[in-house]
């Protein structure tokens, strides 16, 4: 499964973060996002109601998209999180109680220093958190000692700086509140 989920961000290259205040916004996001052709998409659990949430995003998805369920730092919520159907699950930093709980669920495990980021590449792909603080140069530093981890850079980054970050050798960069709002430039962005 972990398999399915690295070839998807490998095509797709950039990982949406979606937060929102109000758990409709979110939907109706995840909505123009499966429009623009993206079939990768990871919500928060930082969403009010965020299994519901989930659960009809995933409805929405219909089997087009992996919708994935990002910030998850306990085994309760990676529990509610597989049962209202996540296809991975997202931390931001290392969390042992998740990875027990994600036995058959894709698990991407946070971390910032080199051996947090080490200890979770041991499983597939690792989060990179927060990117923004060493930037692309970072991403470089880490893979001179980790050649063969998979990392996916997230936080504080812009649409505009993702191509850097794939330079760098990101398997694909996780963009939150800098992804385009316009359905024209995420089609330019997905499609």
């Amino acid at each position: 499964m972990t398999t399915d989920l690295t070839t998807a961000l490998a095509a797709q290259r950039v990982l949406p973060v979606l937060r929102a205040a109000d758990p409709a916004v979110a939907v109706a996001r995840v909505g123009v996002l499966l429009a623009a052709g993206c079939r990768v998409i990871e919500l928060t659990t930082t969403i009010p109601d965020w299994p519901d949430t989930l659960a009809e995003s995933v409805r929405l998805a219909a089997g087009r998209a992996l919708i994935g369920m990002g910030t998850v730092t306990t085994a309760d919520q990676a529990e509610i999180a597989i049962d209202r159907g996540a296809a991975f699950l997202v931390s931001p930093y290392p969390s042992p109680a998740v990875r027990a709980a994600a036995t058959d669920t894709p698990f991407v495990e946070g971390g910032f220093t080199p051996a947090e980021i080490a200890a979770g590449a041991k499983f597939g792909p690792a989060k990179v958190f927060p990117a923004h603080v060493g930037g692309p140069a970072y991403i470089r530093s880490l893979l001179a000692v980790l050649p063969d981890a998979q990392l996916i850079p997230t936080g504080g980054i812009a649409a505009d700086q993702v191509a850097d970050y794939l330079k760098a050798g990101a398997l694909a960069v996780g963009v939150g509140s800098g992804l385009p709002v316009d359905p024209a430039e995420l089609a330019a962005v997905f499609g």
